[in-house]
């Protein structure tokens, strides 16, 4: 069977542009490639037309002997055009990022790399979260070498572009239909190599120093709150950019509060005497003063109080949660003689208005055991 005419088989005209070129033959790769057409003859077919023809095509000399001979400028070993070139692999993996979504994302050709997202653990405490703070970190961290400004190589030097994969910090060879690329085993993937490596960092561009950074905590913030420094981080490879420090806050605890967001929670106990005959206590605030409690006459052990606007503040926000104050009634332990003779008395002289809680749960109880009989 004929061949087809190569321009016929990208859709161009023969005086198309060597842009022109590759531009059809990465579109009509992608629509043909057997990878997306499972089991078609036909597509498997043009796949491979299209690239004989750009093979051709895409090379000045070989195209101009087309233009002039034809199909027969290539048969009986003049130069076929069967295989899977260097260029189509490249092209070919570069479809593979328009189609996968991978470009993008490559490392820069000058060899500069962002530097690492640092993270540093912080504890502080409540009254710090109350009221907000400006606190000093210590870290130590890569930063730019002051020797070479970043650069990597001694003064008066640059690097220079890798011979092995020409800058682009990976290399590609075509295996069948696919295109494998790895990392640049000269260059490691940064594109360029350094011949007469900076003394003070040894060709990395940066040092590690310890360094103190003020960090502001801003009022209102909760355990696990995520502070970014921009920038802070570790300093980019070879003069790129710096990387950013997050600072993560645990609060640690109170002796008398448990948070709740913007809600603190205190649990005090009280005597038997002023639960039931009423009274008041004094309880300290989170802001450092104290308040007092009114207990009325009665009151039972898990009554809850509420003092509005005494909790904590809502982070960049106006809001102020409250205070909750729970009472719990302490039984009296290790009485004297006279305190048990009175306690007794009283017990002998209680009633069902005196207990009404146990005098209707006990009823309940002697109520439901005697209808089982």
């Amino acid at each position: 069977m004929a061949k087809r005419d190569f321009y016929e088989v990208l859709g161009l005209a023969r005086g198309a542009s060597e842009a022109d070129i590759k531009a059809a033959f990465r579109k009509l790769a992608m629509k043909c490639h057997p990878d997306r057409n499972p089991g078609d003859k036909g597509a498997e077919h043009q796949f491979k037309e299209i690239n004989e023809a750009y093979e051709i095509l895409k090379d000045g000399d070989k195209r101009a002997a087309y233009d002039r001979f034809g199909h027969a400028a290539f048969e009986q070993g003049g130069g076929g055009a069967h295989g899977f070139g260097a260029d189509f692999a490249a092209s070919f993996s570069d479809i593979f990022d328009d189609f996968f979504g991978m470009g993008g994302g490559r490392r820069r050709r000058d060899g500069r790399e962002r530097g690492a997202d640092l993270r540093y653990n912080m504890e502080i405490s409540l009254d710090d979260a109350f009221r907000g703070q400006t606190a000093q970190v210590r870290i130590p961290t890569s930063v730019t070498c002051e020797a070479c400004s970043g650069a990597g190589a001694t003064a008066g030097s640059k690097p220079k572009t890798c011979s092995t994969c020409q800058g682009h910090g990976k290399v590609r060879h075509a295996q069948g239909f696919f295109t494998l690329e790895r990392t640049c085993p000269t260059c490691h993937g940064r594109g360029q190599v350094i011949e007469n490596p900076c003394p003070g960092c040894s060709g990395s561009g940066r040092v590690t120093r310890e360094r103190t950074l003020s960090v502001n905590i801003p009022a209102g913030v909760e355990d696990g709150t995520r502070i970014r420094l921009a920038g802070e981080g570790e300093a980019g490879v070879r003069g790129g950019p710096a990387g950013d420090l997050y600072i993560f806050l645990a609060l640690k605890a109170h002796p008398f509060f448990q948070r709740d967001g913007a809600d603190l929670h205190c649990r005090v106990p009280v005597s038997m005497v002023t639960a039931a005959l009423g009274g008041e206590f004094e309880v300290p605030t989170v802001d450092g003063g104290k308040t007092r409690v009114k207990v009325a006459e009665g009151t039972q052990s898990g009554r809850r109080f509420r003092l509005q606007g005494k909790g904590m503040p809502v982070l960049r926000a106006r809001q102020v949660g409250d205070m909750y104050v729970q009472v719990v009634v302490e039984t009296p332990q290790k009485l004297t003689k006279k305190q048990r003779e009175l306690l007794g008395e009283f017990e002998r002289l209680s009633s069902q208005d005196t207990h009404p809680e146990s005098a209707g749960f006990f009823g309940k109880v002697k109520e439901f055991f005697g209808n089982r009989d």
